[in-house]
């Protein structure tokens, strides 16, 4: 799956794929090929990635525009 997201906040960032592939502990193909949707890549690094641009995983991935992490109560919670 293409994620344009991933290119627009590395770029936003001034950083080259390699400097993200590192990050990531990928090589820099590999990285080029999650950037251009030939590859999918881990939930892991979407985690990481999230981390490190300090934006949700939903807005890697284009579910939302809004880039703030927000925290929502567990409605899962209750459930054993």
């Amino acid at each position: 799956m293409y994620f344009k997201r991933l290119g627009e906040l590395r770029m936003e960032r001034g950083l080259s794929q390699e400097a993200v592939a590192d990050l990531l502990g990928l090589t820099q193909t590999a990285y080029s090929r999650c950037e251009r949707g030939e590859q999918t890549i881990s939930v892991e690094c979407l985690k990481t990635l999230s981390d490190y641009y300090d934006v949700s995983i939903d807005y890697i991935v284009g579910r939302t525009d809004l880039k703030a992490k927000v925290i929502k109560e567990d409605k899962w919670s209750g459930w054993t």
